[in-house]
């Protein structure tokens, strides 16, 4: 439900100490933040309250989200499986060009984008729903780390992977309470220039890789991307490097993506990242040795794809954010020749949802469209149960070559708010209806490239979809 009173609560913070005249030392992050009675660390949502470190955002969350493991530059680990997003408050960075800078940077977040959810809840969610992987992701889970840790742990127990999508400037302590509960790694290194790093997101680039592989000597799944933004680190040499740090400091096979960059926040004088300098660095790395290189935030590439580095089967099709297996086998193996295609499957698969010819005979359905436009191919879908009985509300895809697609179900709880993203699978693929019946209510919120948070109702139009989406960053007047 939504909060709107995040920042007066506090829930007792982990890996602090204790100093003298009541300051407190955080130790989540590389920046060991001293907070004074009062005050707040660099994130904004870990203080000092008379002498202890609290989080300020334990169980405050954005909506959650049912998504794909594609969302989080996942491409090895249950390709086209349905995640449960999770995103909260704060971050321990402040990049120039941050996709999520509404929800990241604490000073701008509303009240109505902040909703409140316990570890029991977030399980319970994912359980209705048949969904197997909860993903900790958005702003940056580190500053969530109470939350993520006891929800993983209540999660595993239950039997459902934990994915961690993050940009990892974490400390060796905090790395070492998740790895217990943490199945799946998806790590953001925005660059490998320390003066990038410094200047640009205002961390510091050693953390980040001494925690990338503290996780990959662990033997946990790990993928690692970067952002490759127009003219500043999407150049051959980022390339070169990032490929070197895989090949050298953790594997050849540890699956690399490089991400498109969108304006946005602070960057929003430029233009989209070329698309031919993200193949010709996925060539690079290709060159230097790395197995899986894969291109982020593009469509209309084979550079998604994956093919069998034996035989060159096509083993996993992807368009957007959507991945079909076509030439895998449920243990991960190439179906043509049996190598280790290094893609963990899942034991036990969930059934994907019930899709039905027809809308239910005898219901009436109000229905929203949402056509693609531009760069934006992905919308978020918010359904309300508004009824104190059970629902169902559907959605279907609009294909110009296959009109007859079937109505996907998703059932709904009473008083259930419910979130989900349709994002464009097949190349004649044009939009996506959403049929709610009586007693409940839809949305639909633009996405921008992977998924993002504040999202912009669609009515609210778009500012030059091809290059920044809403909500635009407005300079403070000096």
């Amino acid at each position: 439900m939504a909060n709107r009173k995040w920042r007066e609560s506090g829930y007792p913070a982990r890996l602090a100490e204790k100093l003298p005249d009541g300051v407190v030392r955080c130790h989540l992050s590389p920046r060991n933040c001293k907070i004074r009675p009062g005050q707040h660390g660099f994130c904004m949502v870990r203080a000092n309250r008379g002498g202890e470190l609290v989080s300020l955002n334990y169980g405050r969350s954005v909506h959650a989200t049912e998504e794909t493991i594609e969302t989080e530059a996942v491409f090895h680990y249950e390709p086209g499986a349905r995640i449960l997003s999770m995103g909260n408050i704060g971050c321990m960075l402040n990049c120039d060009y941050c996709h999520n800078w509404k929800t990241s940077q604490a000073r701008f977040v509303e009240d109505k984008d902040v909703f409140h959810y316990t570890p029991e809840e977030v399980v319970d969610i994912a359980e209705r729903h048949g969904i197997q992987v909860i993903s900790w992701t958005y702003n940056d889970p580190v500053v969530w780390h109470e939350f993520v840790s006891e929800t993983a742990r209540l999660a595993s127990d239950r039997g459902i992977v934990n994915l961690y999508k993050s940009a990892f400037f974490i400390s060796p302590e905090a790395v070492a309470e998740l790895l217990p509960v943490i199945d799946i790694f998806s790590i953001s290194i925005k660059s490998m220039d320390p003066k990038y790093y410094r200047r640009v997101t205002k961390g510091w680039i050693e953390p980040v890789l001494e925690a990338t592989e503290q996780v990959y000597r662990s033997g946990r799944h790990v993928e690692v991307s970067t952002l490759m933004v127009t003219d500043l680190s999407d150049t051959e040499q980022n390339a070169r490097d990032m490929a070197r740090f895989v090949g050298e400091r953790l594997g050849p096979e540890v699956p690399t993506h490089f991400v498109r960059f969108h304006p946005d926040y602070k960057m929003t004088d430029t233009v989209r990242t070329p698309v031919e300098r993200l193949e010709r660095a996925r060539r690079v790395a290709l060159d230097m040795g790395l197995e899986h290189v894969y291109l982020g935030n593009v469509y209309d590439t084979e550079s998604t794809n994956t093919w069998c580095r034996s035989c060159g089967l096509l083993q996993i099709t992807r368009y957007g954010l959507n991945a079909r297996l076509v030439g895998l086998t449920p243990g991960g193996a190439c179906a043509g020749c049996g190598t280790d295609a290094r893609v963990r499957r899942l034991p036990h698969p969930a059934a994907p949802p019930a899709v039905l010819p027809d809308l239910p005979a005898g219901e009436r359905h109000d229905s929203a469209r949402f056509d693609w436009h531009g760069d934006i191919r992905a919308v978020h879908v918010r359904v309300v149960n508004t009824a104190d009985s059970p629902r169902a509300v559907f959605h279907r895809r609009l294909r110009r070559d296959h009109p007859d697609t079937g109505w996907t179900r998703i059932p709904m709880a009473p008083r259930e708010s419910y979130r989900f993203i349709s994002a464009q699978s097949f190349d004649d693929e044009t939009g996506v209806v959403v049929a709610v019946p009586d007693g409940c209510t839809s949305s639909l919120h633009q996405v921008f490239d992977r998924a993002h948070f504040p999202t912009t109702e669609a009515s609210a139009g778009t500012v030059n979809a091809d290059v920044t989406p809403l909500p635009r960053y407005v300079r403070p007047s000096r």
